[in-house]
Parts: C-alpha cells; sequence; structure tokens
C-alpha cells in the first residue's frame, strides 16, 4: 500500500472534507486482491490525490460496534429492513482521536452519518453518549431507540488509505490488513483489500476502472458480514456468496440459514 500511493499528489485533511464530506452518500464496496491494488492507484484519473497528515499517507482505525443483546442491529442488517443502522466508535490511531457515530440508511439506499467527538478512554463504552445515539435513532425512525441497551458485539482494526476523485467530489477507500474480533476470537484478512467507493449519484471513475478489470460491488459490511464469518449460526443469507468465495476460513461451517 506504501508504494502505490506515494505516486499521489497530496490533500490535506479539511480540503478533503471541504470537497468530499460526503455524510449522505451511496457507498460501493469490492474486495480486491491485495496484488492488484498497486495496478488499480496506477490507473486512477491524473488529478486523484491522497490524505496526507504529518507525511502520513497510511492511517490505523480501531472500530467498535455496539449491539443490543439480541444482535438487533444485526439482524435488520440481515433482513435488509429499511429502518436499519449501526452504532460505533472510530479510534483513528495516530492521531489519538475517537468519534461515536451512527450511520441510517436514506433515500434512495444512501448511508447517512451522524457523529460527535468521544473521549479515547471511553471507545468501549456507549454511556457517555447515550443522548446523542438515542436522539440520532430516535430522528431517523428508528423505533424504541431509547430502550436499547448497548454492549460491544465486534472490533476491527486496520490500515487505510483515503483518495479523493475531485472528478466526481468523490472518495476511494483502500483497507488492508483487516482483523475482526468478537470477544472470542479473532478473523484476520491478510491478501484482500476492502475497497469503497463514497460518492453522491453518480459513480466515480474509480467504480468505473473497477467494474472494466471485472470486480463488481459485493455485500459486505465490516460489521454484519465480519460477525457472520465469526458466528456461522447466525443467519446470513444476504453475505452467503462474500463468505463462502473469500472470507470462511478453511473448515469452517456455513452461515445459518436465515430469511430471503
Amino acid at each position: 500500500m506504501a508504494d502505490p500511493v506515494a505516486r499521489l499528489v497530496p490533500v490535506g485533511l479539511d480540503e478533503l472534507v471541504e470537497r468530499a464530506g460526503l455524510l449522505t452518500r451511496v457507498d460501493r464496496k469490492y474486495l480486491v486482491p491485495v496484488e492488484a491494488v498497486d495496478g488499480l492507484v496506477r490507473r486512477l484519473p491524473r488529478d486523484a490525490q491522497v490524505l496526507e497528515i504529518a507525511s502520513r499517507r497510511l492511517f490505523a482505525y480501531e472500530s467498535v460496534y455496539f449491539d443490543t443483546p439480541e444482535l438487533l442491529a444485526y439482524h435488520l442488517a440481515a433482513r435488509r429492513r429499511r429502518r436499519r443502522f449501526k452504532v460505533r466508535t472510530r479510534t483513528y490511531v495516530d492521531s489519538a482521536q475517537c468519534w461515536i457515530e451512527v450511520k441510517t440508511r436514506g433515500a434512495r439506499g444512501t448511508t447517512v452519518k451522524d457523529r460527535v467527538p468521544h473521549r479515547l478512554d471511553d471507545r468501549e463504552d456507549v454511556a457517555p453518549a447515550l443522548p446523542f445515539v438515542t436522539a440520532t435513532l430516535g430522528a431517523h425512525g428508528i423505533a424504541h431507540a431509547d430502550q436499547m441497551h448497548w454492549r460491544p458485539s465486534l472490533l476491527t482494526r486496520y490500515r487505510r488509505a483515503t483518495v479523493l476523485l475531485p472528478d466526481t467530489g468523490s472518495r476511494l477507500t483502500i483497507d488492508v490488513d483487516l482483523v475482526w474480533h468478537d470477544g472470542r476470537r479473532p478473523l484476520h484478512l491478510p491478501h484482500m483489500a476492502v475497497v469503497e467507493t463514497k460518492t453522491g449519484a453518480t459513480a466515480s471513475a474509480a467504480d468505473r476502472l473497477l467494474w472494466a478489470h471485472g470486480h463488481r460491488p459485493l455485500r459486505i459490511s465490516k460489521y454484519a458480514t465480519g460477525l457472520a464469518a465469526l458466528r456461522p449460526e447466525l443467519p446470513a443469507n444476504r453475505w452467503r456468496r462474500t463468505l463462502g468465495r473469500h472470507l470462511l476460513p478453511d473448515g469452517a461451517p456455513d452461515p445459518a440459514p436465515g430469511p430471503r
């Protein structure tokens, strides 16, 4: 990852947010072999820029996802309910900054993200931000948000490069060295990169490039797909193809069937 992004022109965080903040957006996700990342980055438009902070272009991320004891957020995603949501803390490890984020679904399949700063020491605890979480979920039509009880359900760690695509004011993120941990065991994805485009209504040059090289958007969620891979007893029809082709370790049981 370090070599491909070293060739790109840098962009600062403030400029990136100003030009492609995209808190409401269309997300398309791809799984790409890590050895193909260099060719992908080389073929990006010449005006593509990579996020650089303090001479760094590759950043460590940690996310703690929260769910109810019944895994309501997971099951809503598995059943493709429109009123589904995610609650997580995101830690930018290199700068020791932490945010708590609520992700919901908007019109026409868009992703809406609301977030506020969170104490780093509280990254495994929703309680200090409970009023924000409850109010945000309620504002987006999630019923009984004030009655939900939260606990950590999944930890993810990975390294990310973020690319600005000025042609459509969109972003491309490339995540490598992804590790999931559900508190019982870890699952490492060392040979695949999770590539995600974050756009408005128009597909980006990166999407068209990925399509041209045979990569199609996949049903993959760092939360739900990771939890399904670690807990095969959960219903996972929505991610069965992704799990079977890319994620389940040899000899792991198939994920449990669920409602279509």
